[in-house]
């Protein structure tokens, strides 16, 4: 039986799987459940819908272990197979929407208008002051549980696709072809997506750090 710490390599952790070793199936859900539910609960209605999605991707990973090539990362195609999943049954419930889709929620800019400065204005398009630096913030600010909580919530509140990108990318450290290929989008839609997903949070981030006085 491989030991967690053993399997470091897509080979390894197939092989072990292919042999019945049920620990190297309980290292791989913990490292992939989390982020399966919430990649599904962006196609479904319900926690409990996918929890079930996620469930049948587990069994379809297990039966179709032979057919798993290692042309693309494990991960890949386990999230891959969980699109696959979680669209068909999205279809079923009448919710389907293609991941790649640019709706109306990610198609607002990145920055607020107001930032700049306007058309009658001498300088227009600029911005009215350039977006705030934290470089002389003590390290123990920007590190601190408040602040990191206030990254969390924003997060959490993203528009769907946002979402799942920038928690792909920089929570659990996706490479950006990894994204793309596990949620079948271009290049561009990641870039776009993740863009302004960062935005949205350094706006958040950027309120709490240097909030405005009120106004007299």
């Amino acid at each position: 039986m491989l030991r967690p710490g053993d399997l470091s390599t897509d080979e390894q952790i197939v092989a072990a799987l292919k042999r019945g070793d049920e620990a190297a199936f309980v290292e791989l859900v913990k490292r992939h459940q989390s982020l399966m539910l919430r990649v599904a609960r962006r196609y479904v209605r319900s926690a409990t819908v996918a929890e079930e999605v996620v469930q049948e991707t587990w069994l379809g990973v297990l039966n179709g272990l032979d057919r798993f090539e290692c042309r693309a990362s494990l991960k890949t195609w386990i999230f891959r197979i969980l699109s696959n999943r979680a669209l068909t049954r999205a279809e079923r419930e009448g919710r389907a929407v293609p991941f790649s889709s640019l709706d109306g929620e990610d198609g607002e800019p990145a920055v607020d208008a107001d930032h700049f400065r306007g058309d009658a204005d001498r300088w227009p398009g600029h911005w009215w002051s350039s977006p705030a630096s934290w470089e002389d913030l003590p390290e123990e600010r920007l590190l601190a549980r408040e602040t990191l909580s206030v990254v969390g919530d924003a997060i959490v509140e993203l528009p769907e696709r946002q979402h799942v990108v920038i928690v792909m990318r920089d929570v659990e450290g996706w490479a950006p072809a990894e994204v793309c290929a596990a949620l079948a989008i271009s290049d561009g839609n990641q870039r776009v997506l993740l863009h302004r997903a960062r935005s949205k949070v350094r706006r958040r981030l950027e309120a709490y750090l240097d909030p405005q006085p009120a106004p007299a």
